[in-house]
Parts: C-alpha cells; sequence; structure tokens
C-alpha cells in the first residue's frame, strides 16, 4: 500500500480508546496523557468519564468522545438521547452511539430512522460530531445496506463497523473487516464518513482500513502502531 503518512498525520485518524468497565481514575489519567502526547484526534471512552477526562485533557488538541448506549444498544430512544445530552453537558465533542440491533432484526425500521434521527438532532443542535455504531458481527450484508440507506436520510457525520464487543457466531469477524468498510462506503460514498473499529491492531490492519474508505479508526493500539510506523520511517 502505497501511503506515506507521518506519525502526526495518521494519528489524526485515531480515536484511542479505553471502554473497560474496571478502569480506575489513574488508568484514564495515564490514558489521557499519552493521547495527547500522541495529538490522537478523540479518546473513545463511556460516557461516565467523559467530565474527568475532559479535565486531563484541558489544554490538549484532543477531542473527548463518549459512547451512548453502549455496548449493546439495549435501551430506549428517550435513554439514548438523556445520556447524549448529559454527556455533552460535560464535555463531550463527538457522540458514537449503539443502534438498536433487537428493532433492526425485527424489520422495524422506522424505530431505527426515529432513533438516529433523535440523536443526530440533538448532536446536530450542539455542534458536534455523531457517528452510528452498526455492530455487523451481528447483521447481514442486507441489514448493513438498510442501515446506510436510514443513515443516507438522516445524515450522521459518521457510520461505524463495530464497538468490538459483540460475542459472533463461530467464524465471524468481531471487529471491522475491509469487507464491510468497503460495503459501507459503497453505499454511502462521500456523504458520509466511515469508521472502522474492533480488532485493528497493526499498521497494516490500518492501512487496509483506509484504503478500503475508512476516515477514521478506533483502537486500542494506537501508540504501538505509531510506534511501527515510526520505526518502518527509520529503517
Amino acid at each position: 500500500m502505497k501511503y506515506d503518512f507521518t506519525p502526526a498525520q495518521l494519528a489524526k485518524y485515531f480515536d484511542q480508546t479505553l471502554l473497560k468497565p474496571y478502569a480506575s481514575d489513574e488508568d484514564f489519567r495515564k490514558f489521557c496523557a499519552e493521547s495527547a502526547e500522541y495529538h490522537f484526534k478523540m479518546v473513545a471512552i463511556n460516557s461516565a468519564p467523559v467530565r474527568k477526562c475532559k479535565e486531563f485533557l484541558r489544554d490538549s488538541d484532543v477531542l473527548v468522545g463518549a459512547a451512548i448506549g453502549f455496548p449493546l444498544g439495549q435501551t430506549t430512544v428517550e435513554d439514548k438521547v438523556y445520556e447524549t445530552e448529559q454527556a455533552i453537558l460535560d464535555g463531550a465533542d463527538e457522540l458514537d452511539y449503539v443502534v438498536n440491533i433487537g428493532e433492526l432484526k425485527s424489520g422495524n425500521i422506522a424505530y431505527i430512522e426515529r432513533e438516529m434521527q433523535a440523536i443526530v438532532d440533538v448532536c446536530r443542535k450542539a455542534g458536534k460530531t455523531i457517528k452510528v455504531i452498526f455492530e455487523n458481527c451481528y447483521l447481514t450484508d442486507e441489514e448493513k445496506k438498510t442501515l446506510c440507506r436510514v443513515a443516507l436520510k438522516v445524515r450522521p457525520d459518521f457510520i461505524k463497523t463495530s464497538t468490538g464487543f459483540g460475542t459472533p457466531a463461530k467464524g465471524v469477524a468481531v471487529g471491522a473487516t475491509v469487507e464491510d468498510v468497503r460495503l459501507m462506503k459503497s453505499m454511502v460514498g462521500d456523504a458520509i464518513k466511515v469508521k472502522a473499529a474492533g480488532g485493528v491492531r497493526t499498521l497494516e490492519d490500518v492501512l487496509r482500513m483506509i484504503e478500503a474508505g475508512a476516515e477514521r479508526i478506533g483502537t486500542s493500539a494506537g501508540v504501538t502502531i505509531i510506534k511501527e510506523l515510526i520505526a518502518q520511517r527509520n529503517q
């Protein structure tokens, strides 16, 4: 792959994640300091620690992102809207929410559109970036296409492959795949950006996702990947 990113350029693709339920204040402090050192685009965290991470990153160029309805998506539209509003009040710059997969599987597309519209409206009013998580490991290609069609009507900023927490049937990829990124990109074109997340752990993984059309990468391995790039450039 013929990409010639500098470490600084590549770092701006990364939503660096810390979504572990047992992360302590000290874990978040170190995580934010490291993210600021590498100038990642965003830290991706659950909604509860948004306020503390915003404070830890107050003198940096790193955005704070909150995961909404995470990781199952099985809360009501009203719950997700409230969580979104509260995260914004706490300082979130970007929001990533999980669609209600059960409603999608039930064919209730009107619900999916209403949910997406409600959350996008909150984010638009506040001037915040909104990403819609599909959780592709549970979906057929036609269901992925259906979500893309809804997104084209509602127009979130990003559609996203995965939470990284899915537990699919044996033989199905948990996180991002090149095939899914290509499919999503082919459906939305330049109207909506695509974020690849889940299982992206190496420089090769990242470059393959970017080549397929991803414009943002969710990973907990951002530091390792940037160090890998630096080592390659120094050879």
